[in-house]
């Protein structure tokens, strides 16, 4: 564990326990009325992804709070099992908007890092690391404060939405059935996901456990609105949606997010993606669904910020991942 951060007076640290996420989640939102980067997390949402058997929430968490017990702010250092080239560990936290300026995002960024380069020295010390943070850039505090601890811009993400309305009519090619997600083909779905990002920046291997945690076992996931794309009896293309509750809450729009988009290598160029997008944009607007939304790499490989543009899809927001490079650890000794 690394050591706690060095607080303002009357503040203390510990590990984000069971019964931190709903103020933390209260924190989220009174954040997100300052911060504008449209993410809402209710406190189930943050169980599912801190409370599980992928997370050392006594290791790799940090809850601050007030000398009143008040949750003031968090932070966590969380890296999946599996990795591609270089073992990535990703930063998440927040201030309270009425707490900021105090030092306190900086004293948890500093513990952050150090966690990162202990997470990486312990579990994969031979490969290249790197620390992350996917940074809105609505949070320019926040930019400033990353440049500052010396992590760099590497990549910019693209949040697009478009309306459930003028829905494109795409044609299927030949000798393909689109069909809704059914959980006999889950594990088929790891596997062409693993297959289709073999080539995309920061991309991993998910293993069983991981899927069945961050992707199809998350309460969100809903089978109905994914679809398949299936020839000769095998997937070749797929896209995964889910509903967040905490999103319609705070919007008033039920979204249908495409989570994971992709297709085989061997099943590129036929118009797979595009059909397997276009049925699932379908699926919602037949289910109350009243936009649709995704999250694309600007310098994706498979040219798909321009596929997502012409199915209608509008950049409404962006996010930028900062990173800090962690040589293998022999070389950082030597």
């Amino acid at each position: 564990m690394s050591a706690p951060p060095s607080l303002p007076e009357g503040l203390t640290a510990r590990p984000i326990t069971p019964q931190d996420v709903g103020p933390i989640a209260a924190l989220v939102a009174a954040a997100e009325e300052a911060d504008r980067t449209g993410e809402h997390w209710s406190a189930e949402d943050l169980a599912e992804f801190w409370l599980n058997d992928l997370v050392a929430p006594t290791r790799d968490s940090l809850v601050v709070c007030a000398e009143d017990g008040a949750v003031v702010g968090w932070a966590t250092a969380i890296a999946p099992p599996t990795f591609r080239k270089t073992f990535r560990i990703g930063l998440e936290g927040r201030v309270h908007p009425e707490w900021r300026r105090r030092g306190i995002g900086r004293a948890l960024l500093a513990w952050q890092l150090d966690r990162g380069a202990q997470l990486h020295a312990e579990r994969h010390p031979e490969a290249p690391g790197a620390v992350t943070v996917l940074a809105p850039t609505t949070m320019t505090s926040l930019e400033g404060l990353l440049r500052r601890a010396g992590l760099r811009q590497e990549r910019w993400y693209f949040v697009m939405e478009r309306p459930l309305t003028g829905l494109p009519a795409v044609p299927v090619p030949e000798g393909v059935e689109l069909v809704p997600f059914s959980w006999d083909r889950d594990d088929e779905v790891r596997r062409a996901h693993n297959a289709a990002f073999t080539e995309h920046h920061g991309s991993a291997e998910r293993d069983e456990l991981t899927w069945r945690t961050w992707y199809t076992g998350q309460r969100s996931f809903r089978p109905d609105l994914s679809v398949l794309a299936i020839a000769d009896g095998a997937v070749e293309a797929y896209v995964l949606a889910y509903v967040f509750d905490a999103d319609t809450a705070a919007t008033g729009v039920r979204e249908t997010d495409f989570g994971q988009i992709g297709v085989l290598p061997s099943a590129r160029g036929r118009g797979l993606a595009k059909a397997t997008i276009a049925a699932a944009l379908r699926a919602a607007a037949e289910r109350d669904c009243g936009r649709a939304g995704l999250q694309v790499d600007s310098e994706n490989v498979t040219g798909a910020l321009g596929l997502y543009e012409g199915l209608g899809f509008r950049t409404v927001r962006a996010r930028v991942s900062w990173a800090l490079d962690l040589p293998p650890v022999r070389e950082r000794r030597a």
